[in-house]
């Protein structure tokens, strides 16, 4: 067989603001590049008639994606949440959320193959059934002519576009507006610090279903002086938002690989997050990390104040900028694919 057709399986790109979206995009182009190996088809894409597809790869848990897991295709499940991760995201009834979370751990278990973007959930798969064997640990990554620095006149301008001035210390927010990304405690350190100003890019991408939103709604219309939300920005755009900010603040309570810390570091932004043990094997502890509203104040009057200090947290953003390099990604997905096509074909050949 000269090359392995993939047929990538999403709807991330329908809704607007998701880290999934940008994670999927970056993983297609990715692949897509490695053409000498692979012939790569995108949804309902048109193909050479009598194509036979090897590998469904599964991005998103659609009801009609799941019923596109054949025996004779090996069916790639890219897990980007797990079903305890759901918990303050969206809201509903009691029965239906139970239901979909069972949903998403049979949507898993049917999977030939996982992707995690983080060891540290190979562990709860395996727990609600998986074998470890099959899930397999790929890191996201950032294209480094999407995302990079830019220069300070660009960067005042852009400042300009959303009032802030040149010399304003500028905290961004970034991600979808609900209970589990800590916009909450976002908004609670900007009012200990008034004399900065802090921005969220992002919205409501699940409408009123997303968990505390009529709360949050209420924040976001009567926000402190200082705080501004600018709404959900197209990826294009997302560049020059992490470029005119001077920190990137993520009080996330759960999270996967926030693909926007990877796209902030290649500004050389320095990221501060909740203390969470997620972090500390992709992130190698070159980020700051605080556990409440009080340490989150501290550590940003720290990067405001000292400037050696806001420095070496600058070179932290770069080096892990520098590791999540396109080229080694790109080196597992071409091990990656052929070896779980191969292990697929073995499996079905000693059932016969």
């Amino acid at each position: 067989m000269s090359k392995i057709n993939i047929r990538m399986l999403s709807n991330a790109d329908s809704v607007d603001g998701q880290g999934v979206a940008s994670a999927y995009l970056e993983q297609v182009a990715l692949v897509k590049e490695q053409n000498d190996l692979f012939n790569v088809y995108v949804n309902k894409e048109k193909r050479p008639k009598k194509t036979k597809i090897h590998i469904n790869h599964i991005h998103t848990v659609m009801p009609n994606f799941l019923f596109k897991m054949g025996r004779k295709t090996c069916n790639v499940v890219y897990v980007h949440f797990l079903p305890t991760t759901l918990d303050g995201s969206i809201k509903m009834n009691k029965l239906f959320f139970s239901i979909f979370k069972w949903y998403v751990k049979s949507f898993y278990r049917k999977a030939d193959e996982v992707v995690v973007v983080n060891p540290i959930f190979i562990k709860p798969l395996t727990e609600i059934g998986l074998k470890r064997e099959n899930i397999t640990y790929i890191p996201n990554y950032v294209n480094k002519t999407d995302f990079y620095k830019i220069d300070t006149e660009r960067r005042n301008e852009v400042r300009a576009k959303y009032g802030l001035k040149p010399d304003d210390f500028v905290v961004l927010g970034c991600g979808q507006v609900q209970t589990r990304k800590g916009v909450k405690d976002f908004v609670e350190v900007a009012k200990k610090n008034p004399d900065k100003q802090f921005v969220w890019a992002g919205g409501f991408s699940f409408g009123k279903i997303t968990d505390g939103y009529k709360e949050l709604k209420a924040i976001m219309d009567n926000p402190p002086s200082n705080v501004r939300f600018i709404g959900i920005i197209p990826r294009v755009e997302m560049n020059d938002i992490f470029n005119m900010t001077d920190v990137l603040f993520m009080p996330s309570f759960a999270e996967l690989f926030p693909m926007a810390i990877l796209e902030a570091v290649n500004s050389h932004t320095p990221v501060l997050l909740r203390d969470l043990d997620l972090y500390e094997d992709i992130l190698f502890h070159k980020y700051e990390k605080a556990s409440d509203v009080d340490g989150f104040h501290e550590k940003i009057n720290l990067l405001a104040a000292d400037k050696d200090y806001y420095k070496q947290a600058s070179e932290n953003s770069k080096f892990i900028s520098e590791f999540y390099s396109k080229e080694n990604v790109a080196k597992i997905w071409r091990e990656y694919y052929p070896r779980v096509w191969e292990k697929h074909q073995n499996k079905r050949n000693k059932k016969k």
